[in-house]
C-alpha cells in the first residue's frame, strides 16, 4: 500500500483527472469572464437611464429614492441581480462541464486502458492476443494498430527462439547420442580389443568435433545477429575469397569441381576475420552441397555503393518456395544439402553478418540445379 502511495505521489494525477481539471478550469475562466462582463455592462445599461426632475421620488422594491439616486440604485440592484443569478449558473456551468470532461475523456481513454489492460496480461505464452480496436482511425486506432504490429513482432521473434532452441537441442542431441552408443557398445563387450577401441575412439572423436563445430557455429551466429561491429576497416574481398578458396582445396580436388573466379580487388568496410568467415561459409556450402564433378563460379566486383561477392554453384534442385528458409538456422532444404560436417548454419551466420556491415543478401536456385547466392557489401571510399 506504501508503495502504490509512493508511486501515485512520483507519478501525480491520472490523465483522466488532470484532462478534466483541465477542461473544467477552462470552463470556469471563462464563465467568470462572462460573469464579470455581465456585471459591468448590466450597470452601465441602468446607469444611463433618463434623469428625473428635481424632487421626483421613485419607489424601488418598497424603498423611496430621491432622483438624483435612481440610476446609482438601479444599478447596484441590477448588478446584485447579475450575480446572484448569474453566480449559480456559475456554478451550475462548472459542475456540469467537469462531469462531462469526466465522462468524454473516459470515453476517449477507454481504448488506452484495453491497450494497458492487454499489455499487462501478456507474456511469452500469451503473444497470440491482439486489441484489434473498431471504430474511427483517430490517433488512438493508430496507436492500438501499431501495438497490435509489435507484438507480430515480438511473436515472430519468440516462435523463431523456440525453433532455434529446439533444432539446436536436437543437433547437439545428435552427436552426444552417437558418444553414449559408442561408450555402452564398447564397455558391454567384455571381449572388446585395441582395434575395437580404436574404433569407438574415432567415432566419439568425429561426434565431439561436430558438437564442438556447433557449438562454435552457434556462438559465432550469437556475437554477430543483431550487434553493432566493434571494427569497420576497408576489406579486399578478392583476397578474402582467395584465402577461403585455399582452405576447401582439398574438399574441390578430391570432389573433382571446377571452380571459376573473376573480378578484380574489390573494397569493403566492415570486419576481416568476420568477412572472412562470410566467404569461408559460402564457399563451404558451394562445395560440400555440390555434386561430384560439379561446378562453383565465383564473382567479384564493385561500384561506388555497393562491393557484390556471388557464388553459386551445381546441385541438387531446390524449390523456389525453399530458397528463403535456407537463412533459418538448421533448415535445410532437402536431404541432399545436409552434410554430416555442417551445422546446418552456414548461411545463417552469412545473413547476420551481412546484415552487421549494413549489407544485403539474397538467393535464388538455379534452373539447372544448385544455388547462387549474393551479396552487397558498402564499398570502401
Amino acid at each position: 500500500m506504501r508503495t502504490a502511495a509512493r508511486s501515485f505521489s512520483r507519478r501525480g494525477p491520472g490523465l483522466r483527472l488532470r484532462l478534466t481539471l483541465l477542461s473544467t478550469g477552462l470552463v470556469a475562466v471563462v464563465s467568470g469572464l462572462l460573469l464579470w462582463l455581465g456585471w459591468v455592462l448590466v450597470g452601465n445599461v441602468v446607469a444611463a437611464v433618463p434623469q428625473l426632475p428635481d424632487g421626483t421620488v421613485v419607489r424601488v422594491h418598497g424603498v423611496d429614492v430621491p432622483a438624483p439616486l435612481l440610476s446609482e440604485a438601479l444599478r447596484d440592484s441590477a448588478r446584485q441581480q447579475v450575480l446572484l443569478i448569474g453566480g449559480g449558473a456559475f456554478v451550475a456551468v462548472v459542475l456540469a462541464a467537469a462531469l462531462l470532461a469526466w465522462t468524454v475523456t473516459g470515453r476517449v481513454l477507454r481504448p488506452l486502458h484495453e491497450v494497458t489492460a492487454t499489455a499487462r496480461r501478456l507474456s511469452a505464452e500469451s503473444l497470440d492476443e491482439r486489441i484489434a480496436l473498431s471504430g474511427p482511425r483517430d490517433e488512438v486506432a493508430r496507436l492500438a494498430d501499431t501495438f497490435d504490429e509489435m507484438l507480430d513482432r515480438l511473436q515472430a521473434a519468440f516462435d523463431s527462439q523456440r525453433r532455434f532452441v529446439a533444432n539446436a537441442s536436437h543437433e547437439l542431441r545428435t552427436p552426444l547420442s552417437v558418444i553414449r552408443t559408442e561408450l555402452e557398445v564398447t564397455l558391454s563387450d567384455p571381449d572388446a580389443d585395441e582395434a575395437e577401441l580404436r574404433r569407438m575412439a574415432e567415432v566419439v572423436r568425429e561426434a565431439t568435433a561436430r558438437a564442438e563445430r556447433l557449438v562454435e557455429a552457434l556462438l559465432l551466429l550469437a556475437r554477430t545477429e543483431g550487434v553493432e561491429l566493434a571494427v569497420r576497416e576497408p576489406v579486399d574481398l578478392a583476397e578474402v575469397v582467395g584465402r577461403a578458396r585455399r582452405a576447401v582445396e582439398p574438399e574441390v580436388r578430391q570432389r573433382g569441381l571446377q571452380v571459376e573466379c573473376s573480378g578484380e580487388p574489390a573494397f569493403a568496410v566492415g570486419d576481416p576475420a568476420l568477412l572472412e568467415r562470410v566467404a569461408g561459409n559460402l564457399l563451404e556450402n558451394a562445395v560440400r552441397h555440390n555434386a561430384d564433378g560439379g561446378w562453383v563460379r565465383i564473382s567479384i566486383g564493385s561500384d561506388p555503393q555497393w562491393t557484390t561477392l556471388l557464388v553459386a554453384s551445381s546441385g541438387p534442385m531446390i524449390p523456389p518456395e525453399q530458397v528463403e528458409s535456407l537463412f533459418e538456422p538448421f533448415r535445410r532444404a532437402g536431404v541432399e544439402r545436409t552434410a554430416r560436417s555442417g551445422a546446418g548454419l552456414g548461411l545463417s551466420i552469412v545473413q547476420a553478418a551481412t546484415k552487421a556491415h549494413h549489407g544485403r543478401v539474397s538467393a535464388e536456385s538455379l534452373p539447372t540445379g544448385g544455388l547462387a547466392v549474393t551479396i552487397q557489401l558498402p564499398a570502401a571510399p
